[in-house]
């Protein structure tokens, strides 16, 4: 990728007493970039998406989100992505039109160009018959497309996502990735974790945690040339099979 990089590391570090759950990483991504971010289960993922996102104060090294800095600029870095969570992060007691409008809301979207977000996401994602049924009611595959919409509402450049598509059948993963597709192509970045391997083949870069340290990072053809591998999952075997702790 040769954009602008929206998300810079060097050294980034958290330790928890005498427990380094991120070592050090060192991590540049670009403009319009998906960028797979992988490892297993207390490989220290979740604790560096934490810190780039401003939720997680680092113990040391240095990191820039959207040209923020993540010690004295957290509000600015949150203000400034989109985050969808494995929980999706909608509520389910509101409707399709209030979930909308709710977010919209607290990402400071003027209500006139609100409206009009709002009009072109429910048309896009077909959704026109349904804007005053609870969220409750919806299938799984619709909430998921909602909640990665909903996050793009005040339309940053650069959008976190958290194991998306867990728990969803393989034609909604894909349709789900086509919206990934489709914001990157518009120049959005996209920093994904997930524990589906196929999916690390469809970022331009992926990159995998073990032990809090990134063990590897590239292009996933690259990746599978350097292990002498024919898929994903044979690279991520290769490393996560020398990791020592679990969460």
């Amino acid at each position: 990728m040769t954009g602008a990089i929206t998300i810079h590391a060097k050294a980034l570090t958290k330790r928890f007493g005498a427990f380094t759950a991120v070592d050090a990483i060192d991590l540049d991504v670009h403009a319009g970039e998906i960028f797979g971010f992988l490892g297993a289960n207390g490989a220290g993922k979740t604790t560096a998406m934490k810190m780039l996102i401003g939720l997680l104060m680092p113990t040391a090294g240095e990191a820039r989100v959207a040209g923020y800095d993540v010690y004295t600029q957290s509000e600015a870095i949150k203000r400034s992505i989109g985050y969808m969570g494995q929980r999706f992060s909608l509520y389910n007691d509101l409707t399709v039109l209030e979930n909308i409008q709710f977010y919209g809301g607290v990402y400071g979207v003027p209500p006139a160009e609100l409206k009009r977000r709002t009009d072109s996401l429910v048309h896009d994602l077909g959704l026109k018959e349904h804007v005053n049924t609870r969220l409750q009611s919806l299938p799984l595959g619709w909430k998921q497309k909602l909640a990665f919409s909903v996050a793009m509402i005040h339309e940053p450049k650069i959008i976190f996502l958290d194991e998306p598509t867990g728990g969803v059948d393989l034609i909604t993963r894909r349709q789900f990735w086509e919206l990934i597709y489709a914001a990157s192509a518009k120049g959005v970045t996209v920093f994904v974790t997930t524990h589906y391997m196929d999916e690390a083949e469809y970022c331009h870069r992926a990159s995998i945690m073990v032990d809090g340290v990134m063990a590897a990072c590239d292009t996933p053809a690259a990746l599978k040339e350097q292990f002498k591998v024919k898929t994903m999952d044979e690279v991520f075997y290769q490393l996560a099979r020398s990791a020592q702790r679990a969460e």
